[in-house]
């Protein structure tokens, strides 16, 4: 199974350490496992949703706000800039 990172549980974005296009992967980094099946093709290094984030809702990572969605996001949506 292909994984991504997930560094602070606070996090609602993992990084994929490999390309994921449909399917489940691992979410690894805390002491818990969780898993999130992608929707869509995500490359490696880019941001998966961990949970559904409304418009306007801050993305976070590393436990710091990185962002601000600018539409609403599904749970396995690819976080990007657009």
């Amino acid at each position: 199974m292909k994984s991504a990172l997930q560094v602070r549980e606070e996090d609602n974005v993992a990084t994929l350490l490999e390309d994921a296009a449909s399917e489940t992967v691992e979410i690894v980094g805390l002491q818990r496992h969780a898993q999130v099946a992608v929707r869509g093709a995500i490359a490696l290094g880019h941001k998966v949703a961990l949970s559904g984030i409304a418009a306007g809702a801050p993305i976070v990572k590393y436990g710091v706000e990185i962002g601000e969605a600018t539409q609403a996001i599904e749970v396995g949506d690819w976080v990007h800039l657009h």
